[in-house]
């Protein structure tokens, strides 16, 4: 691969599709992969397939998901006949953190260490064996955190002086009505919790379903009292990203 230039893709990508942004990201690295856990996802896997065959797909096991979502993952695989990485929490690290901590700590001390073994360290182990990767984070997913995404940019969270990681957020401008009318529109699988008022639908106990009117990460550690509802997979939408 020569080398990514990143003013470039956007300016000439700026008003593209997400199909287009999508494409042409996976045309600019062999070495790219889409994480995989809900809807969105598998709306950039239905138009990945059906560009090409041979897509790399990784997903978080945190060991706390829901059955439905053991299920939906099982379902997309054989869906689309493709393999999932699927990453799991480092054992030694997870035995000591619930040996002192316990099984639910984050109800008193917060999510972000718990998050941190069994999701934020796996996927930085994945994605320091990648070139970039792409994700379906939406900018009006999280108020406060995501609402200046961009569709294509440097990960400032997990780049390093010897290698530079690129992020692709092809759905950033979309809504979740958009999300929703393309997965009926193409018959694309979804989880079965969508269908009992889960949203954004994460481990078991740190999810719930919404009331009427509530925005759709209020599901997501309701406990806290925080416009910051990441787990820090995208630590990077709480910094000032870098301008290319």
């Amino acid at each position: 691969m020569s080398a990514f230039n990143l003013a470039s893709f956007i300016a000439n990508n700026n008003q593209d599709e997400a199909q287009k942004i999508l494409h042409n990201a996976m045309k600019s690295f062999d070495n790219i992969a889409i994480s995989f856990s809900g809807a969105e996802d598998v709306v950039l896997i239905d138009m990945a397939v059906k560009a090409n065959k041979n897509v790399a797909v990784f997903s978080l096991d945190t060991g706390r998901l829901h059955p439905e979502t053991y299920r939906f993952m099982e379902q997309v695989r054989q869906h689309y006949n493709i393999n999932i990485d699927i990453l799991s929490p480092d054992r030694e690290a997870l035995e000591t953190f619930t040996r002192h901590k316990g099984l639910f700590s984050f109800f008193e001390e917060g999510h972000k260490e718990c998050c941190g073994i069994r999701k934020v360290q796996p996927l930085k182990r994945k994605l320091a064996t990648l070139d970039a990767w792409i994700t379906g984070q939406r900018k009006d997913q999280s108020p406060g955190t995501r609402n200046v995404l961009a569709f294509a940019e440097k990960d400032s969270a997990f780049s390093h002086d010897e290698k530079t990681l690129f992020k692709f957020n092809p759905l950033a401008n979309w809504s979740s009505e958009d999300v929703w009318n393309y997965i009926k529109m193409f018959d694309v699988p979804y989880n079965e919790l969508h269908a009992k008022g889960f949203t954004s639908i994460g481990c078991e106990p740190c999810t719930r379903p919404i009331l009427p009117n509530q925005h759709e990460r209020e599901g997501r550690w309701w406990w806290e009292e925080s416009d910051n509802k990441e787990c820090g997979l995208h630590v990077g939408n709480l910094i000032p990203t870098a301008q290319p």
